[in-house]
């Protein structure tokens, strides 16, 4: 299989580039400079800079992991403005681009976020649950609404709503676990809202099965089926490297220190993935405390 990937670099699609090369496929790196290497195709999506159709022409199949990271800058307007259009102008620009070319590739997965529900309180959802009304919940609308051309083009096209991607590499994960290596792992808020997680390798995985089943399109979530509460979270990491975690951030104190994300924080979702499942995607890592467990002995 010849996949383009966007987001390559990042937490999942190095993952997912490394993965795939060694199961045999070919893998070509949209990258926002100009190309050094016979796997890169440059384009710019905040400067509406297509890739190349000749370069993509005959890709069986694209994987579109870009975007700036929703926690990684305290929410001001500018930063916010840049969520939006990292994910809804890269999204618009390839699936556009997609839909022009003379041999459209068969599936388009497509970035998203469980952030589509909004705040759920201990309620279970699953994909044909309502969309929410905050600002992440409005900017995943937008985001999946922006691949629309390319479906409208006759590609499977795949919404990856995915939760929490947990690695010691990077992400939610490996920024806290110095912390709680510490002791100083913490509950955040009341530790009631609901934590929709996935172990990066199940996320490849389903990333994986996804690209073969011919029969999947639309929302899916791409969560373990078992989320966890705050403070179960918060418990089973601390278990996970055999340190206490006594600690709560109250929320009035993480609305100071992250401002309008602190929303985000302390209001969760209870995602299931109920079409991987439906679709037969088996879970390595179903429960937490194993996940945590074999990443932490695998470094992963």
């Amino acid at each position: 299989m010849r996949i383009l990937v966007s987001g390559a670099t990042g937490l999942i699609g190095s993952a997912f580039t490394r993965v795939s090369r060694a199961e045999g496929d070919e893998v070509l790196r949209l990258v926002r400079r100009p190309a050094k290497s016979d796997d890169e195709v440059s384009w710019d999506p905040s400067a509406d800079t297509r890739p190349d159709l000749a370069a993509i022409e005959g890709v069986d199949a694209v994987v579109h992991l870009a975007g700036a990271g929703v926690g990684d800058h305290r929410w001001t307007d500018s930063y916010k403005r840049e969520i939006r259009e990292s994910r809804v102008r890269s999204t618009s620009l390839l699936a556009t681009t997609l839909a022009r070319l003379a041999h459209p590739p068969r599936v388009f997965l497509s970035g998203s976020a469980v952030g589509y529900y909004g705040d759920a309180g201990d309620h279970v959802v699953e994909e044909n649950s309502p969309a929410g009304n905050d600002f992440l919940a409005d900017v995943v609308k937008d985001w999946e609404a922006a691949a629309t051309p390319a479906a409208d083009a006759g590609v499977r096209t795949v919404w990856l709503r995915s939760g929490i991607v947990l690695s010691t590499r990077g992400g939610a994960l490996g920024k806290v676990l110095p912390l709680f290596r510490l002791g100083l792992g913490a509950r955040l808020g009341s530790g009631k809202q609901y934590v929709s997680w996935i172990a990066r390798p199940d996320h490849i995985s389903a990333l994986r099965f996804l690209l073969k089943s011919d029969d999947v399109s639309g929302a899916v979530n791409i969560t373990a089926p078992n989320p966890v509460t705050n403070a179960e979270y918060t418990r089973e990491i601390a278990a996970a490297v055999h340190r206490p975690a006594l600690l709560i951030s109250p929320a009035a104190a993480l609305r100071v220190a992250l401002g309008e994300f602190a929303e985000t924080v302390v209001t969760g979702q209870r995602v299931l993935p109920a079409r991987l499942l439906g679709a037969g995607f088996t879970f390595a890592y179903p429960e937490l405390g194993g996940a945590l467990r074999a990443l932490l002995d695998s470094q992963s």
